[in-house]
């Protein structure tokens, strides 16, 4: 094996500072569920998915595969610092939507600085445009409607088949089966986005000929990577777990146990099959589906539709971050030590804004400030007006149906808005 060059330490370095921000801004893919409803603290949450995402990172390189070799043509003149560039724009996207408590698609991120800093180094050639479709743009649109179809006729036959039991004595064991089914879900994830970038740092190898094309990630890039990823998910994206636990809809333990298992299967399943999907599309459309199968239940439609305008925009503004900062690393030494230095002054100024608000594990449930009331809700309540008590719970929120045998009492409902 060849010497690896100062430039390609760097991009496997920055691979994993990015491999770290995917931990912790898709910590709430497995446990935000587990966590807002009590199944477990939330530091224990977060320790348990970060060992498991370790653990998955063994399990499959399928999708480290269709990064290494399959968006990107190898042979079309890539250069380490193009992979560093669209390193910088993911990592950027990620933080940016980390402050904005949205749980935006850090597997697109990546893409769309990939992309993005290919386009502008070597061209259009250097894409594969029909990998780009077939295993990134069909899978975002559909894994997320399958989770949430697949999650909302669980959670109806969850609630039809406990219709007869008290929410008392089926807690327990719903909770329990929250626990197992996020654990799975922890697994998946190390599965699909640790190999992410045990996919680009074998592709900053290949481009400067340390290994061979096509090849397999060595075993050192994939401890580091699941290392890597098991740290940030331990530090817990707290803002985004609040958005995804309390901020889409108010989640039970027999909606939680319905959409992690759904998202989990989504997710493994995709793995399997070397599709580099969204893990966190997956997961907010199960939770989406999992408020809309429970009757009475509040869904926070304003909330949803910033996330899917987030997801909209990941691909073109990671890309354009990546193109903008491939431009600079063109220039030479000095360009890319200009582009290191941007991102480093970027990253502290977007941490110093997040302390203005902190959100960490004691306050993570915490519903935050009521939204304006939208259309959709609006138009609903003209119909159907709510309940009293669902209406008190929530009176400012995006709502799905209602029904009054399903009003929260009292105690439930001063226990959401708390």
């Amino acid at each position: 094996m060849e010497h690896i060059t100062l430039l390609i330490g760097i991009v496997i370095v920055t691979a994993l500072v990015f491999d770290f921000t995917n931990g912790f801004h898709d910590t709430a893919n497995a446990m935000a569920t587990t966590i807002s409803t009590g199944a477990l603290g939330p530091r224990v949450a977060v320790a348990m998915s970060a060992v498991l995402n370790l653990v998955g990172a063994f399990l499959s390189v399928e999708v480290a595969k269709t990064i290494s070799g399959g968006i990107i043509d190898e042979g079309s003149g890539i250069q380490p610092e193009v992979i560093f560039a669209g390193l910088v724009g993911a990592i950027l996207w990620n933080l940016v939507t980390w402050l904005a408590g949205l749980p935006s698609s850090s597997s697109h991120a990546l893409f769309g600085g990939l992309i993005g800093a290919t386009v502008v180094s070597v061209g259009l050639d250097g894409v594969n445009g029909d990998a780009i479709v077939m295993k990134v743009l069909i899978p975002a649109v559909a894994a997320p409607i399958v989770a949430g179809i697949a999650t909302l006729a669980a959670t109806r036959l969850t609630y039809r088949l406990g219709r007869d039991r008290s929410p008392e004595d089926t807690a327990k064991g719903y909770r329990a089966g929250q626990i197992a089914s996020a654990a799975l879900v922890s697994l998946a994830h190390g599965t699909n986005d640790a190999q992410k970038t045990m996919g680009v740092i074998t592709l900053a190898l290949v481009t400067g000929n340390v290994v061979a094309p096509d090849s397999d990630p060595p075993l050192w890039v994939i401890v580091s990577a699941g290392l890597a990823i098991a740290l940030g998910t331990y530090l817990g994206g707290w803002r985004i777990i609040r958005t995804m636990g309390k901020g889409i809809t108010d989640i039970q333990p027999p909606q939680g146990f319905a959409a992690q298992t759904g998202a989990a299967t989504v997710i493994l399943a995709s793995s399997h099959i070397g599709f580099a999907l969204s893990t966190t599309q997956v997961c907010s459309g199960a939770v989406m589906g999992a408020g809309v199968g429970r009757k009475g239940a509040v869904v926070r439609w304003s909330t949803a539709g910033r996330m899917v305008i987030a997801w909209v925009l990941t691909l073109p503004a990671a890309g354009l971050v990546a193109g903008a900062a491939a431009l600079l690393a063109d220039q030479g030494n000095a360009g890319i030590t200009a582009v290191a230095v941007l991102a480093v002054l970027a990253c502290g100024a977007i941490w110093m804004l997040s302390r203005r608000k902190p959100v960490d594990h004691t306050n993570v449930n915490e519903v935050g400030t009521q939204e304006p009331v939208g259309a959709v809700t609006a138009a609903l309540r003209s119909v159907a007006p709510p309940p009293a008590g669902a209406a008190s719970a929530a009176p400012e929120d995006d709502t799905s149906e209602h029904t009054p045998e399903q009003t929260p009492t009292p105690a439930a409902a001063s226990s959401t808005t708390r």
